[in-house]
């Protein structure tokens, strides 16, 4: 498979390191001193990888949907225009594939955070809270996973129909996230339910980009192929997820 990095920071440079080992070929790497030619070389790719900025994201998905190459989005704080873009990769009949994080081990956090709201739902005399930790270089706040994590919580818990960031006012049936930003942490996401007499928390902490990278490049060979909007769900209920 040819694949494309949109992004080669950190994260591009693990994912090519991973490819190479799965017998990939790296056929396009874009920097931040890439010029604008770098959308006409996409067709040269089976399928792009994008892990760059909130502010960059939504136009590198379209210049891939213009070249017609399938689109892995690992960027999050642009999910505000997921609904536009995934309106026009049905309509163009392309393919994307994003996720707020391309994890096994956090998509399997997901539920269990699921699971855990679902229960705690019952026992009003706990409050629940979230603190996410990541590296200084990652400008959304809170994270994609964060976000991700809290509307599992809202969705199954009742009490709570929104979050809040910490530092803002509180407000009825709401629940803080409080976000940290340290040099070389990859991501900890930490949930607390807290009462008078005691504590109950779940954590996942990674400990290098290895199986965010690992993720992305399973999700690149699921995409293939295909057109449409998928996600990790529909990965981790495919055989393809097998290669993990």
């Amino acid at each position: 498979m040819k694949i494309a990095l949109i992004g080669y920071g950190g994260m591009g440079k693990v994912i090519e390191e991973k490819a190479i080992a799965r017998g990939h070929e790296i056929v396009l790497r874009v920097t931040k001193d890439s010029d604008s030619s770098w959308k006409n070389d996409l067709k040269i790719a089976d399928v792009a990888i994008e892990f760059t900025q909130p502010e960059a994201a939504v136009d590198n998905i379209y210049a891939c949907f213009e070249q017609n190459v399938p689109v892995i989005i690992g960027t999050t704080g642009w999910f505000n225009h997921l609904h536009e873009v995934s309106d026009r990769c049905v309509d163009m009949n392309q393919a994307l594939f994003y996720a707020s994080n391309f994890s096994i081990g956090v998509n399997i956090f997901f539920q269990l955070n699921r699971q855990l709201a679902r229960m705690m739902a019952t026992h009003s005399n706990y409050q629940v809270g979230m603190e996410e930790l990541h590296h200084t270089r990652k400008k959304d706040a809170p994270s994609g996973t964060a976000i991700t994590l809290a509307e599992g919580i809202i969705a199954e818990h009742p009490i709570y129909k929104s979050w809040r960031k910490s530092e803002e006012s509180n407000t009825p049936k709401s629940f803080p996230i409080h976000s940290i930003r340290q040099d070389d942490i990859p991501g900890t996401h930490s949930i607390e339910y807290r009462s008078e007499i005691d504590s109950i928390n779940i954590t996942h902490t990674a400990f290098n980009r290895d199986g965010f990278a690992l993720g992305a490049l399973v999700a690149a060979e699921f995409l293939l192929n295909k057109k449409g909007v998928f996600t990790m769900s529909d990965l981790l209920t495919n055989s393809s997820s097998h290669g993990l």
